[in-house]
């Protein structure tokens, strides 16, 4: 009785784990894709396609499936902003259902 209670605990301390995990990297992945693509050379939608490669490649593509890019203005500065949205890692039959969104933004360069 103790070790399937100790069975169960360790399996869903490894799916949070699992899940921080995921999050954690799209966070950074949509990060460098947001400087990717606020570069004087560059573009969103350049900043958005390096972030679904980096997914792909660190992660899986079921998480690059939904990566979009623009340019926004806050506080009067140009910003490029890269959202992921992706599902929530799930382990098995059980766990959370949903779709974790993260955000990385990076100042566009070339402003006065």
């Amino acid at each position: 009785m103790v070790s399937a209670l100790l069975v169960v605990l360790f399996l869903a301390a490894f799916q949070v784990g699992f899940a921080l995990y995921v999050r954690n990297n799209l966070t950074a992945f949509a990060a460098e894709g947001a400087r990717y693509g606020a570069r004087a050379d560059s573009s969103p939608a350049q900043g958005a396609e390096r972030a679904r490669s980096l997914i792909s490649a660190g992660l899986s593509g079921r998480y690059a499936s939904n990566v979009s890019a623009d340019q926004v203005s806050e506080n009067g500065a140009r910003v490029v902003r890269v959202t992921v949205r992706a599902p929530i890692p799930v382990i098995g039959p059980f766990g959370p259902q949903g779709a974790l969104t993260v955000t990385g933004r990076a100042y566009a360069e070339g402003q006065g």
